[in-house]
């Protein structure tokens, strides 16, 4: 296919000086004199600062590795990572339309795309919001039909799923990537059920997922200045697989057990139970010692007004523990945020079943943010 730079070109590029110093740190990976090597990278951090490459930001980055700007051009024409042209402003979505994805539906998702974008690829939307392709085997073949935006997965897609996605994307919303059907990776839908010894941990996401919500950059442009917060967003059951939802159905954004690990009625498997179990072995002495490590922060009798905050826009924080926090008297972000060290300690040790959470999760700088946002500030 013949990739041409886009007859519409803004005057000029240059990175935020946060996005300069993190492709100035790129060029000392490499050893003096292949500061070129970066290329790909640099590139990638403008695209992902603008949306797309044009023609400034391609000759920006060139000169900045020090060379020539067809050299920088053959780059970005050769791979397809890049977009030559201008793309959504919220999200371009790309479909893999693969064997593996086709079979399984990819037809239908690129169906909706053309009802909810618009009817040709790479073509914007009426609201200039969205944009979308069909491209070439992405890997994900395990987890058929899915869609890449940005530089995450979206797995297990339906046309009802990939609808509800875009919905949430105009809404305003950071979904998580991963399974978009309750799986934890790309084990069988029905649970693991070889090399049973080989299970993942029971963490809340697998790595790559946790990795996406904790950077928080999945959707939006890197500026380098802030870090959004990740809004979990789980699709409904489609119409079609309501007779499966009790078999498959998980809510992402609780705490996951294994696959194939069975669980009692709080949620906790046996694994996870031997675990504490083992963590409990210790004398009287040292378990009253950790139960009153650090200070106990300041609690509500009732949330102000009768309406807690939805704790659960933290990542990291599911109904469980948002139930949990409840029951010790925390209702408000306000309230998470202003928590000292000696605090953070302590929820950490008295949040049963969940303990470090805080301090693993860094609530403390999330609940932060949006109470800024709220105010306006942005900080």
């Amino acid at each position: 296919m013949l990739r041409r730079l886009s007859p519409i070109q803004p005057d000029s590029f240059e990175f935020t000086p946060a996005n300069l110093e993190w492709a100035r740190a790129q060029m000392t990976k490499y050893p003096e004199g292949r500061q070129q090597s970066a290329i790909i990278p640099v590139l990638w951090r403008a695209q992902e600062q603008e949306g797309w490459l044009s023609r400034p930001a391609i000759e920006y980055c060139a000169d900045l590795l020090g060379m020539a700007y067809i050299r920088a051009l053959e780059v970005a024409t050769f791979y397809f990572m890049f977009q030559l042209h201008p793309v959504g402003s919220v999200a371009h979505i790309q479909i893999c339309g693969t064997t593996t994805c086709m079979i399984c539906g990819s037809g239908e998702l690129i169906a909706i795309c053309k009802e909810k974008i618009a009817a040709q690829p790479h073509t914007l939307s009426d609201d200039g919001r969205f944009s979308w392709e069909e491209v070439e085997c992405l890997g994900a073949c395990s987890n058929a039909p899915m869609a890449q935006i940005g530089k995450d997965f979206y797995e297990d897609l339906t046309s009802e799923k990939l609808a509800q996605l875009i919905d949430a994307l105009a809404g305003g919303q950071v979904p998580l990537p991963g399974p978009q059907e309750g799986r934890y990776s790309s084990e069988p839908k029905k649970g693991q059920n070889a090399l049973t010894d080989l299970l993942p941990p029971a963490n809340e996401y697998n790595a790559s997922v946790a990795l996406a919500a904790r950077l928080g950059d999945t959707i939006k442009r890197i500026d380098g200045t802030e870090v959004p917060i990740l809004t979990p967003w789980v699709s409904q059951p489609d119409a079609a697989s309501d007779d499966q939802a009790g078999e498959n159905a998980q809510v992402e954004d609780e705490p996951r057990p294994a696959a194939g690990q069975p669980v009692d009625e709080t949620g906790v498997t046996e694994q996870e139970a031997e675990a504490e179990s083992a963590a409990d072995v210790e004398s009287d002495q040292d378990a009253a010692a950790a139960q009153t490590q650090g200070r106990r922060p300041q609690g509500l009798g009732a949330p102000r007004a009768g309406q807690p905050d939805d704790l659960k826009q933290i990542s990291g924080v599911g109904p469980k523990l948002e139930e949990l926090l409840h029951s010790l008297g925390f209702y408000h972000f306000d309230q998470v945020a202003a928590w000292a060290d000696e605090e953070v300690a302590w929820v950490d040790q008295n949040l049963e079943g969940f303990k470090g959470r805080v301090s693993r999760d860094a609530w403390v700088r999330q609940a932060r943010e949006i109470v800024n946002k709220r105010k306006g500030t942005g900080s």
